[in-house]
């Protein structure tokens, strides 16, 4: 009965991991939104935090490999042009990566952004299983993405938890992590308007 209610408080709190369904964009797609960056690879952990009470709202796993997309469980961040299987956003240029921050950023929330830098196979690795684990149900964004590092060399000693800033802490723990915190002073109601603009071409050049 406890743990019952731990999770329904749990899906109140996580506010920001809207329900997700399955979602299988095509190989072409996919390919096509293929995005390489050049910098060294990296895992990032992008955690959501309230302004009015400092608990964590919600996670997203960026990673830098072969290629480098977003891990964003039971997100409500959608792009029109952008390639999605099952929680993982195919493309993410830089542009994408400042409309992902600028999403969640606003005056009720601010985000905390922490790197590490890993070898190619665990970035790979890290990758491979964000691809396979499928879409994610509503407030299950952090424990998605702790179960994804779980034994993943470098990890070890992050815990599986639903909740985001207990995660957001240990990962700032890993040796070599560098953190920025973003803030955001647009309104509750304008945090949508770069998904609107972004529905233009150009912006996915």
């Amino acid at each position: 009965m406890r743990r019952n209610l731990i999770l329904l408080a749990l899906c109140g709190a996580l506010a920001a991991c809207g329900a997700a369904e399955p979602t299988w964009a095509p190989d072409e797609a996919v390919a096509k939104a293929r995005y390489v960056h050049d910098g060294p690879p990296a895992i990032t952990l992008f955690t959501v935090i309230s302004n009015s009470n400092q608990s964590g709202a919600h996670s997203g796993l960026m990673i830098n490999g072969s290629q480098r997309i977003m891990f964003d469980p039971a997100g409500s961040w959608k792009l029109p042009r952008l390639a999605e299987r099952n929680d993982v956003h195919f493309g993410m240029t830089e542009k994408m990566v400042n409309f992902y921050i600028d999403y969640h950023a606003r005056e009720t929330y601010n985000v905390v952004e922490q790197t590490v830098q890993v070898p190619a196979g665990v970035a790979e690795l890290v990758m491979q299983r964000a691809m396979a684990y499928g879409a994610v149900p509503k407030a299950h964004c952090t424990d998605s993405i702790s179960e994804i590092l779980n034994g993943v060399p470098g990890f070890e000693t992050l815990p599986t938890t639903m909740f985001p800033k207990t995660f957001m802490k240990a990962f700032g723990r890993l040796p070599g992590v560098t953190e920025r915190t973003i803030t955001d002073d647009d309104a509750d109601d304008n945090h949508g308007i770069l998904m609107v603009q972004a529905g233009d071409p150009r912006l996915t050049e």
